[in-house]
């Protein structure tokens, strides 16, 4: 049976609620006044029906699966497949309709008013989604399906005035089912949503079964989904949908899925800041304000403000949560939580939310965590994970290590820097480290991969139901497989602020690989910074080929800057080591490697025309940003 989303009934009820504001005289409008419907505003409110769904499902963006916390598993729901409703009244019934539509279910209504409902099957249709099938049959006729009776919504206070319309009576009728309201006094009717009261009803739950997936994670469900593409395509058709809602993308192309990708236009960084608030609403949908809104780090120009609705904080926890487990973090660990926090930027405040659902024990210290302080959350609190960013935590590391051998500690989960070969050896050899794991994130789209302790290098795997991972040249024109180019994400559970093949200003390549841990599939190789290529005397080297060059140096962090001294291009390179080392070697090494670097370009009259300078720097010397933590790793001042 064809899998049907929740997302395009959503889509289809949007469509017919801004017709009917657009137009109260419209035949939709007229049709659905004789049916006595048009008192049902809550229930053609789709932001109101997305909430509840959301709610009721355990993940509008998860659907037709509900990850779990305290476990590594889900539950799936699966449609029951046809519902009949008995059409005994109109706002009932259409109640049911839509539900059961938003479940996947097939439906069949039994009424004496065949032609209406008819007629309100095509109206629901009439904005293209694809939705399942309908029909109509005589009251009584006996019908294959489940019959779902749809309870009235009974105002129950004494002397509270009910409000008008079908959805509420003052007395529930004999025999039926009913949801009773008992409002607070001088109050005339519920404040929640009717979607929020019936997606919180026991009648909901006979739309759909539950089977518990012992042992299956979220991602295993997905990879092993034999529906997986229509899935994908749906995501992407409620993103362009939600995001048509913003004056930026108004002019949006309708698009059927993931196919249609390449029609929507790439979303570059200096568009991001200029449509962004609150420089400009354009790229805002004008919603009921909610959620949290981050910053960037600004380590390559002005911040930028990012919008996460309530519903997108949401979705980043849930698909965090399942990423979080796979990395290594399990029920019972003890989590020194270091990342960068402060000033509205998100490292510590994302994966704070996040493991504040998981079972496990968090100590958020965030930047301000000192070795004294690592000692004393081991040694009296048996800590033993660490996340944070290897810029700032690896100097704290060797401090407390050095101040107490004995320091031992299990699992290292960084994000935010690279770490080299050599800093990972160092954790295995002198602190025991078993488990050393990575995240590839933006404050931006939150997590856009995950490097496993089986993978190496900087491969990582990618989840493209969160945020979608595209390859592309210059132009943004897809590059196949295997080619290194542009990274383009778009965060397919990011609604407010919506991104859109968005460049993030990174490169890298996308190849297939079945992972020792499991997991087959694509994987993201991340090649660092566009702007991580240095130009000079007619050459490209990139910072990462540098920085792999220094691993027997055990450098950590590498700052190339590009100036322009006495009319001499000079590229100066700072690396922050543990060892105390020479620089005229560091030079040479590098000479060696890089024979571009050297001084093989003299004029006869002995005009230096390029010069390399090395600076060797001890761990922490460098600057680092004071709100992302990170350091600059290229600089480009040359004059023009």
């Amino acid at each position: 049976m064809t899998r049907h989303y929740p997302t395009d009934l959503l889509l289809a009820v949007s469509s017919l609620q801004r017709d009917l504001a657009d137009d109260a005289s419209s035949p939709v409008a007229r049709l659905l006044k004789e049916a006595d419907l048009l008192e049902l505003g809550p229930l053609l409110d789709g932001d109101a029906l997305a909430q509840a769904l959301d709610e009721g499902l355990g993940g509008l963006s998860q659907f037709p699966w509900r990850p779990l916390v305290d476990t590594d598993d889900v539950w799936e729901h699966e449609p029951v497949g046809h519902v009949v409703l008995d059409d005994d009244r109109a706002g009932n019934t259409l109640r049911g309709l839509l539900l059961s539509w938003a479940t996947g279910n097939a439906v069949t209504v039994r009424t004496s008013r065949p032609a209406l409902w008819q007629a309100v099957f095509e109206v629901v249709r009439g904005p293209g989604f694809p939705l399942p099938a309908a029909s109509t049959a005589m009251p009584g006729a006996a019908v294959a399906g489940v019959v779902v009776r749809v309870p009235d919504l009974v105002v129950s206070s004494d002397g509270a005035t009910a409000p008008s319309g079908e959805l509420f009576a003052a007395a529930g009728r004999p025999g039926t089912p009913s949801v009773r309201i008992r409002p607070a006094s001088g109050q005339d009717g519920p404040r929640a949503p009717v979607a929020d009261i019936d997606c919180r009803a026991p009648w909901f739950r006979e739309l759909f079964t539950s089977t518990y997936l012992a042992g299956t994670t979220l991602d295993a469900a997905r990879r092993a989904d034999p529906e997986s593409a229509s899935r994908r395509d749906a995501r992407l058709r409620y993103l362009v949908g939600m995001a048509r809602r913003t004056p930026h993308y108004r002019d949006l192309p309708r698009i059927d899925g993931v196919a249609d990708l390449g029609r929507l236009p790439v979303l570059e960084k200096e568009t991001l800041e200029a449509k962004s608030l609150p420089r400009s609403p354009e790229l805002s949908s004008g919603a009921l304000p909610s959620g949290e809104v981050l910053r960037s780090g600004a380590s390559s120009g002005d911040p930028r403000y990012i919008v996460y609705a309530r519903t997108d904080w949401e979705n980043m926890v849930r698909e965090a949560i399942p990423l979080l487990r796979a990395l290594g973090i399990g029920n019972g660990d003890r989590v020194l939580n270091a990342l960068v926090g402060g000033g509205l930027y998100g490292g510590l405040m994302t994966t704070a939310s996040e493991l504040s659902r998981m079972p496990v024990e968090a100590f958020s210290a965030g930047q301000q965590v000192t070795a004294d302080l690592m000692l004393t959350l081991v040694r009296d609190f048996s800590v033993n994970v660490l996340l944070g960013q290897p810029a700032l935590v690896l100097p704290l590391l060797r401090e407390a290590r050095r101040r107490d051998p004995s320091l031992r500690l299990e699992k290292v989960v960084y994000g935010g820097t690279p770490m080299t070969e050599s800093d990972k050896q160092w954790l295995r050899d002198e602190l025991g480290t078993r488990s050393i794991t990575s995240i590839l994130a933006a404050n931006d789209g939150a997590q856009i991969g995950y490097q496993c302790d089986r993978l190496g290098g900087t491969l990582h795997h990618v989840n493209d139901d969160y945020n979608l991972v595209e390859v592309v040249d210059e132009d943004g024109v897809p590059l196949p497989d295997g080619e290194t180019g542009h990274l383009l994400i778009t965060a397919m559970q990011k609604f407010e602020g919506p991104l859109i093949r968005y460049r993030i200003g990174d490169i890298g390549r996308l190849t297939s690989y079945d992972c020792p841990c499991g997991i087959p599939g694509r994987v993201l190789e991340y090649l660092g910074r566009s702007d991580g290529l240095l130009k000079f005397k007619s050459a490209t080297v990139y910072h990462g080929d540098l920085l792999a060059a220094l691993e027997e140096f055990r450098v950590s962090q590498l700052q190339a800057e590009l100036v322009t001294r006495s009319g001499t291009e000079t590229l100066v390179l700072r690396t922050e080591s543990r060892e105390d080392l020479d620089e005229d070697v560091v030079r040479s090494a590098l000479v060696a490697a890089f024979p571009v670097l050297g001084d093989s370009h003299l004029y006869d009259d002995g005009l230096r025309m390029f010069e390399l300078v090395v600076e060797c720097h001890p761990e922490g010397a460098l600057p680092r940003n004071p709100v992302s933590g990170k350091i600059r790793t290229t600089l480009d001042r040359r004059l023009n």
